[in-house]
């Protein structure tokens, strides 16, 4: 009950912004949910993360600043979201997200705000001033906080900010995680490669608990993320096959350190789960996907297991001139060793995926046949492996598009996710390495 209430608030917000930009009070949010203002400030907090004025002025930025991208006049936008002038626009913006607006506007792709959706969400909204607050631990509470945007697709971490200019701090209510997160990162050090090192707090500790989340606190691991849209540069091959090369030396690394990681059954997961729940939904026969499920299955069960990364998408790979290195191991597994660089490519596809573009999209299948090329070159894949890496791309297809499924925050990637998985399955042949 409470949570409807609270969704309720969160959606009439979003309407509001959406259509008429009134000025809303705590008093007229309490009042939608049915509370007294008391327990509403309570309650909200307690549900969304941080306290419902703050929200609210969030919001507002983030609706404004999409606006201003779109081309509207600055001036006008901000009069309608209730800042007076621009300086009060711009004070809140530096305070709440981080940058200035320029900055934002300059570097990132400015996207509409996602509903939130309190049912959904696995993750919990943490501002600024209680990242601050946080960072006593470390006597760094006067450094800058700032919001991690994906220059490409212009989503905002859910579970990190940038603190100073070279620290980053990550929060989430996984204990396993941020221990496995910080042991892996740890042994890829130790190897030479290049990777997030932990910044211990000021008593020696690792991570801090403060109410249900852990933080931690590390060095920013120098250089860019890459880009995807720049594989289809003229020189893609060659950028490509340096992407299957460096997950290769990644998985070579995974493959010598001494980690505990949960096993992953990714057969199980297509053909029980995945499968079943985009039936009806997909474009594709069903029968048809229950064979794709079955082969692949078969050949699972033949393919060299190691921990993997996971989650090589473009994002956590960072390229300096002299190195390169690997962020966000919380998801690390023992798995399919090809199911990292399987990934690397559909990653890649769903940053840059045109429908209908066949084109690019065939282009797409030479970039990730070079990585592939790269991947062997490194670790010499098995003929099982080589076998199965159409499938294995389906099968993450296949996971992807149902884990996004019915999800608002990822109605987007849904949409997107679904239409590649649709391409994927009419071109499985053209995926073949024989």
């Amino acid at each position: 009950m409470v949570r409807e209430m609270i969704q309720k608030t969160l959606d009439y917000l979003d309407y509001v912004y959406s259509n008429v930009k009134e000025d809303i009070t705590a008093e007229e949010l309490a009042e939608v949910a049915g509370y007294s203002v008391f327990h509403f400030y309570r309650l909200f907090q307690s549900a969304v993360g941080m306290p419902v004025m703050q929200y609210v002025l969030r919001r507002k930025l983030l609706y404004a600043i999409y606006e201003i991208v779109l081309g509207r006049k600055k001036n006008d936008v901000i009069y309608e979201y209730g800042f007076e002038t621009y300086s009060g626009f711009y004070r809140a913006f530096i305070c709440e997200i981080g940058y200035t607006p320029a900055q934002n506007l300059r570097a990132y792709k400015a996207k509409k705000p996602y509903r939130i959706n309190v049912f959904q969400e696995e993750h919990i909204m943490v501002s600024n001033k209680l990242i601050s607050e946080v960072l006593l631990n470390w006597e760094l509470q006067d450094e800058k906080v700032s919001d991690i945007v994906f220059p490409e697709t212009g989503e905002i971490s859910d579970s990190a900010k940038y603190v100073g200019s070279n620290m980053v701090i990550k929060y989430t209510a996984n204990l396993g995680s941020v221990k496995k997160a910080i042991e892996v990162s740890r042994a890829l050090n130790n190897v030479g490669l290049t990777a997030l090192t932990v910044i211990p707090t000021t008593d020696g500790k690792e991570y801090v608990k403060v109410g249900e989340l852990f933080f931690v606190l590390t060095q920013k691991v120098e250089g860019e993320r890459v880009m995807a849209s720049g594989l289809y540069l003229d020189d893609y091959k060659d950028k490509a096959r340096f992407i299957g090369e460096i997950v290769g030396q990644l998985d070579l690394a995974l493959a010598k350190i001494d980690t505990i990681a949960d096993e992953a059954d990714l057969g199980k997961s297509v053909r029980e789960w995945a499968v079943p729940a985009l039936k009806g939904k997909i474009n594709m026969n069903p029968e048809a996907m229950e064979k794709y499920a079955a082969q692949f299955c078969d050949l699972y069960r033949d393919l060299p297991r190691q921990v993997i990364h996971r989650d090589p998408n473009p994002s956590n790979i960072i390229l300096a001139k002299d190195k390169w290195g690997f962020i966000d191991f919380e998801l690390s597994e023992e798995n399919a060793r090809i199911f990292d660089t399987c990934y690397a490519a559909t990653a890649i596809l769903s940053e840059t995926f045109e429908d209908g573009n066949e084109e690019k999209l065939f282009t797409w299948v030479e970039v990730m046949k070079e990585i592939m090329y790269g991947y062997d070159c490194v670790l010499t894949m098995t003929d099982a492996e080589k076998k199965a890496i159409p499938y294995m791309i389906l099968a993450n297809q296949f996971v992807s598009t149902a884990f996004f499924a019915g999800k608002d925050k990822y109605e987007e990637l849904y949409r997107i996710n679904k239409a590649m998985t649709e391409w994927i399955g009419i071109n499985m042949d053209k995926l073949s390495m024989s």
